[in-house]
Formats: C-alpha cells, sequence, structure tokens
C-alpha cells in the first residue's frame, strides 16, 4: 500500500518504519530539511531499541523515503497519517494548530480520494474539525480515521509489530476495507483489531493512559502510607498484583511518572471534561499526587542534611523518563536536579541516552559524567532517578568507596533495602520503611 506520514518525531518516525517493514511503500514528510537529510541517509534521530536497524533495511530497499515536499507526497500516497505535535497549552488542552493547519493544506491537495488518518494523540472531536477543515477545500471524497498510537517508548517497535490491539474509528465501510487490510499482518496472532466511531477512539486513548498513571498515582499514595504504617509497599504490589483484576504493571511506586504521554494527556482529558462542565475529580488527585511525589523525595533528602545541602556535590543517575530513550519531556529528574541546584549542589549526572537533551536544558550548570561511576567521585550522595538495567547491579563496593557519606537516595526501589543495609550504605527509597 501507498502510505505518507506527515511528521518524523517520535510517532511517525516509528510508524512510518513499522510500515515500510511489511512491504508498504512510505513517505515520511517533515518541514525540516535537517531531519529530512539525516534520515535520508539512514540517520536515525530518535533513539528506540531496534528503530535505526529497521530504518536502513528500509531505506536501502526503497520502501521507506523522506522528503519536504508535501504535495509529492500526497500525490503518492493513498492513506496519509498525521504525526503531527499536540502539545499542552496552558489551560491544559491540547494544541491542534499543526493538525488543523495542515488539513487546511490537505484540502488543497486532494485530488482523488485519500484516507486522512489521525495518529496523533487529539480530543475528542478532532476527527471532525479535520474533516471540516479539509472539506473547505477539497475536489475530491475523502475519509478522515483516528486511529490512536499505544508505543511504550524504549519497546515502540515491538508495540507496533506485535500490538495488544489496534484501535481505528471510522464510520466509513470503505476506510474500514482500506484499514483492516492495513493492520492485517500485525496482528496474525489473533490480537484484536476494534473498530468503533471516531470520538470513541480519540477517547480511548487518553482514557487508557489516564487509567495507567492513576495506577502510578495510586501505588505511590500506598507506598506513603506504607511509609506511615511500617508497612513494605513491595509486600503489597506483590499481594494486589497477584489479583488478575488489577494485573501487576504499573504498580510500582517511585517518584511519579513522566514522558510526552501520561502528563500531557491527563491534563487534557481533564480540559476536556472541563469543556464538558463535569468535575473529574479522579484526574484531579492523580495529576496532584503525581507532583507531590517528587516534592516528598526531595524532602526526604532535604531531611536527611538537616535543609543544608550546600556545597554538597550529588550523583544522579538516569535522566530519562523512563529506561531505553533519550526522552526528558517532564522526566522527574529534571526537577530534582533544579531543586538540587537551588539548594546550592553540585550535580554530577550520567544517563546512558539522555545527556545531550539534558544539557540543552541545564548547560553548564550540570557536570556530565562520561559513564556511571565517573559520576560518583567526590558525591557525598546518590539519587537514581531512572531505572537503567546497567543501574541494577553495579558493584557495590566500587559504590562504598565512592560515594563520602555511603547514601543513596533510591526514586525507583531498584535495590533491595536489607542487602543495601547490610552492605553498610544509609538507604532510602519509596514506601519500604
Amino acid at each position: 500500500m501507498r502510505i505518507s506520514v506527515i511528521g518524523t518525531g517520535y510517532v511517525g518516525l516509528v510508524s512510518g518504519t513499522c510500515f515500510a517493514e511489511t512491504g508498504n511503500t512510505v513517505i515520511c514528510v517533515d518541514i525540516d530539511e535537517n531531519k529530512v537529510a539525516r534520515l535520508s541517509n539512514k540517520e536515525c534521530t530518535i533513539y528506540e531499541p531496534g528503530l535505526e536497524a529497521l530504518l536502513v533495511r528500509n531505506v536501502d530497499e526503497e520502501r521507506l523515503s523522506f522528503t519536504t515536499d508535501l504535495k509529492y507526497a500526497v500525490a503518492n500516497s493513498d492513506i496519509i497519517f498525521l504525526a503531527l505535535p499536540t502539545p499542552p497549552g496552558g489551560d491544559g488542552s491540547a494544541d491542534l494548530s499543526y493538525i488543523l493547519g495542515m488539513a487546511d493544506q490537505l484540502g488543497h491537495l486532494i485530488k482523488e480520494y485519500k484516507i486522512i488518518v489521525d495518529k496523533s494523540t487529539v480530543p475528542v472531536g478532532t476527527a471532525d474539525k479535520v474533516r471540516e477543515a479539509i472539506a473547505k477545500n477539497a475536489t475530491a471524497d475523502f475519509d478522515v480515521v483516528s486511529n490512536p498510537e499505544f508505543l511504550r517508548e524504549g519497546v515502540a517497535v515491538d508495540d507496533f509489530m506485535k500490538p495488544d490491539r489496534v484501535v481505528i474509528g471510522t464510520s466509513s465501510e470503505r476506510a474500514i476495507k482500506v484499514m483492516e487490510r492495513l493492520y492485517k499482518p500485525y496482528v496474525m496472532s489473533g490480537n484484536p483489531l476494534v473498530f468503533m466511531d471516531e470520538r470513541s477512539a480519540e477517547l480511548t486513548k487518553y482514557a487508557a493512559n489516564s487509567f495507567l498513571a492513576t495506577k502510578i498515582s495510586f501505588m505511590n499514595e500506598i507506598a506513603n502510607l506504607c511509609n506511615l504504617t511500617g508497612a513494605n509497599v513491595d509486600m503489597v504490589r506483590r499481594g494486589m498484583g497477584s489479583d488478575e483484576r488489577i494485573g501487576k504493571r504499573f504498580l510500582f511506586a517511585g517518584i511519579g511518572y513522566g514522558g510526552s504521554c501520561f502528563p500531557k494527556d491527563v491534563q487534557a482529558l481533564e480540559k476536556t471534561s472541563k469543556d464538558y462542565q463535569y468535575d473529574f475529580k479522579i484526574l484531579n488527585a492523580v495529576m496532584e499526587v503525581n507532583a507531590r511525589q517528587r516534592k516528598i523525595f526531595f524532602g526526604d533528602i532535604k531531611k536527611k542534611y538537616k535543609n543544608d545541602l550546600k556545597g554538597k556535590t550529588v550523583a544522579v543517575w538516569g535522566l530519562a523518563f523512563k529506561p531505553n530513550t533519550d526522552d526528558i519531556r517532564e522526566a522527574p529528574a529534571l526537577d530534582i536536579i533544579s531543586n538540587l541546584l537551588a539548594e546550592g549542589c553540585v550535580v554530577q549526572a550520567y544517563d546512558p541516552e539522555a545527556m545531550a537533551n539534558v544539557k540543552k536544558v541545564f548547560g553548564d550548570r550540570v557536570k556530565f559524567a562520561t559513564g556511571m561511576y565517573e559520576a560518583l567521585e567526590d558525591a557525598n550522595f546518590l539519587i537514581v532517578a531512572t531505572e537503567w538495567t546497567v543501574f541494577r547491579t553495579p558493584n557495590f563496593d566500587n559504590l562504598l568507596t565512592k560515594i563520602k557519606d555511603k547514601t543513596i537516595f533510591d526514586g525507583r526501589n531498584i535495590y533491595e533495602k536489607d542487602q543495601m543495609l547490610e552492605l553498610g550504605f544509609d538507604y532510602f527509597s519509596i514506601g519500604r520503611p
């Protein structure tokens, strides 16, 4: 099938590359000439395990190409995916200017039947707005489909190639047949293609991410209660997670969720609720708990040092919002580093992939180490802010030698408390008294 993907950000690049991998001819479009040049030269512009190999193979086999020429891409595709940014506005609403601006352009360019697919995460009613914007200038038939993505950064290629489900929102029988044929190679194992109306599909994405964010915030509240009662959140998590009605995923206590999806989607769903005069109390609580969790964690650090952190050298392991990505959007580590700097600390940070992005935020105010142990040089204490695998089994003797105060603040509960105490660390974690 002939596909164009407009936007080569995270969703657009993964989607376009994976569509090409099953034999489709894919044209990815972006206005950034430098990015298009790099991608055309087989240089992957984001870090995502497994993506670069697919990109190189499909460019070499001429199934995947990149261009700044929107008119060319539209003329040479039957399905047009919109993978454009929808950043949150000041009131939490999703900014649709990129999508609606593109819809206006497409109206002038469509000369024969096309399927326009909203792949971006968009509020309820966006498909109607896109349809209206295209129809103002279109001279040919077209359908607008909502097809939200459910990609997890770090495992996005697997998620796309072997999805739990594919949600497709459309009322057009013609579009249903095409989308069913497009996605058939990805659901050969029997996972469902779920067809519904456009508005239900749009709300499904927000509902799914908001529910997962709710599980995280709920477990962090349980962890805080554990600290007060003497219970152990690890034991509680195992007891809860073994109930198949609840499930074991997203029940890990820590310093809160971040990334490009959960914060933005929870805010957008809450804003939609306000627009319809509905008080979505649970969502407000989810956001409040997530913000408070980072403050509680930093409060524990200040308490340990009697509110005097000035001049302390702090090692921070992990900067990305989660492992296996270089994405730092809404990453808890950013708030923690900002607080440390405000208290007069020297911050020495290490992350396997995200340091270049964080340097754009803090510049020379943070020292970036070339390795995890280099970050520990002269450090008074260590903060673990992202649960990268490489941090899980370090050389603890090395840590005892390098960390002056023998103190670790584990924001992701990646170490066993009893082991850390036996080794001689002053160890702080979440919900494990």
